[in-house]
């Protein structure tokens, strides 16, 4: 039997409640934030190009970065390759970032693949490519392949909304987080998605930054 998959807000919704009756805490956080939101987006080459672009710079930016790439024409692996560095400079990218760009372009994923592809097989793929971390593997799985039992224990908005929810001393690391996120198999990614909804409640409240 494969990968339990996201495809709609009713999945999120079963997620919840299961999330719900098993972690009673996440009880008083789903009613905080209300529905939470399905947050599926398109998978493939640009997918994890855009998360390259938007590695630390502001989302306006990378807004505007990505959007700047798409209309010089770079739009595919191919179109990528073919590009000079220095066109590729010139939407606004880094030498570093025009570096993981090619390199993505040039590793030739076979995207529908992985749309079958376990979870792991699926990260270990990824974090292959240069530029792309366990992060951006975990949040590509949860969001563009609508994995449902994915987490990204390794951000930090995650981190800190499960230190103000479940009131813990300190914020959690990767791998404590890592391991609590076990408990909510196998609706990981919809934990995740109310933690991420939750971290502005909790913002608002304690005035995290």
């Amino acid at each position: 039997m494969g990968e339990r998959i996201i495809t709609g807000d009713a999945c999120v919704a079963e997620g919840a409640a299961w999330l719900a009756a098993h972690e009673p805490r996440f009880a008083p956080a789903l009613d905080a934030v209300g529905p939470l939101p399905l947050r599926l987006r398109k998978d493939g080459f640009l997918a994890l190009m855009d998360a390259i672009i938007s590695q630390q710079v502001s989302v306006a930016a990378a807004r505007a970065i990505s959007a700047k790439c798409r209309a010089g024409g770079l739009t595919g692996p191919r179109k990528v390759m073919w590009a000079s560095e220095d066109q590729i400079r010139a939407c606004g990218l880094s030498g570093q970032k025009v570096r993981y760009i090619k390199a993505l372009a040039a590793a030739n994923i076979n995207y529908r693949g992985l749309r079958d592809a376990p979870t792991s097989q699926v990260i270990d793929t990824l974090v292959a490519v240069p530029g792309i971390g366990v992060w951006t593997a975990e949040i590509y799985a949860m969001f563009s392949l609508g994995r449902a039992d994915v987490f990204a224990p390794g951000d930090l908005a995650l981190q800190e909304s499960t230190r103000v929810l479940f009131d813990l001393p300190a914020r959690p690391t990767e791998k404590e987080l890592r391991a609590m996120a076990a408990h909510w198999s196998p609706w990981r990614s919809v934990a995740a998605r109310a933690l991420f909804a939750y971290y502005h409640v909790a913002k608002d409240r304690e005035g995290i930054t």
